[in-house]
């Protein structure tokens, strides 16, 4: 038997006594659909510093975490999206959002929000029209929720913030969930009842892009294998730590490779572009 709950179709934010209102994403909206073109998500791996952004530029694009200060020094004319899913992002990294949100497409978690409304509060106030909620399936308030900020939001639903298991949702038709060691893994058909986590944010733009009916969908920057350096925006000095190699293995390329099974099977192929990671993966072109 599925497991179904209703998520929130929308947030509020008590802001400086303003309430912000935020959406959460719906396939149907009609401005989120891609309308079947090709969609470039990139990462933040240290391959990306060598890509040829010329070739790039003017393809629909979908940033995540720190890959949006590539916009800094190259002029991206067709970005579709920016996406965040882990607020320890928003602490590590408040600078960020500072220098180069513009109010993009932004697709975040509850827990992500939650963190902006106290780091960065003046840019909900100004772009909440473009912002986006995202639910994890399992878990829908997201990674690292403050519970000392929920004042922030005026809902209190509590079993947002509580995790189910995600074979709960195996009997779903929005999620395809599979059996593995040591634990499910799943992607979503349908990102307006949630998306399906694997340990990095590249996999959460994917199910958007998927969601937003993309005709294919191409990686960059998902290194993997190179994890222990810093990202192409950080130094050794400020780079964030990476839970990435445990995860590796048990989680991620499962992961892609269920994604890359599943959505190819309703005709949108998936690429991964990185020269680190290319041979780790079964099923991405």
């Amino acid at each position: 038997m599925a497991l179904t709950l209703e998520l929130p179709p929308t947030a509020d934010f008590n802001i400086d006594n303003q309430l912000i209102t935020i959406a959460a994403f719906d396939a149907t909206e009609e401005k989120q659909s891609l309308h079947q073109q090709a969609v470039n998500i990139i990462a933040s791996g240290p391959s990306t510093a060598n890509l040829s952004f010329s070739e790039l530029q003017d393809i629909p694009t979908i940033f995540v975490n720190g890959s949006i200060s590539l916009i800094e020094h190259h002029h991206f004319t067709h970005v579709v999206g920016y996406v965040i899913s882990d607020a320890r992002f928003i602490h590590h990294q408040p600078d960020i959002l500072q220098k180069y949100y513009t109010g993009q497409p932004l697709y975040a978690t509850l827990a992500v929000f939650e963190a902006m409304a106290v780091t960065h509060p003046h840019i909900m106030q100004t772009y909440h029209d473009a912002m986006r909620i995202l639910y994890p399936v399992d878990r829908p308030w997201g990674v690292k929720s403050n519970k000392a900020l929920f004042s922030k939001l005026s809902f209190k639903n509590k079993w947002l913030n509580k995790k189910k298991p995600l074979s709960s949702f195996a009997d779903d038709a929005n999620f395809v969930i599979v059996d593995n060691q040591p634990a499910p893994i799943g992607v979503s058909l349908n990102l307006t009842y949630g998306f399906v986590e694997a340990g990095t944010v590249a996999y959460v733009a994917a199910q958007l892009a998927f969601a937003r009916q993309a005709s294919a969908i191409h990686l960059y920057g998902i290194d993997l294998l190179n994890s222990s350096q810093p990202r192409f925006y950080e130094n050794v000095d400020n780079s964030a730590p990476s839970r990435l190699d445990k995860a590796i293995n048990d989680r991620i390329v499962p992961s892609f490779n269920l994604l890359g099974k599943v959505y190819k099977e309703h005709g949108v192929t998936v690429i991964n572009h990185s020269p680190i990671s290319k041979n780790l993966f079964d099923n991405l072109n």
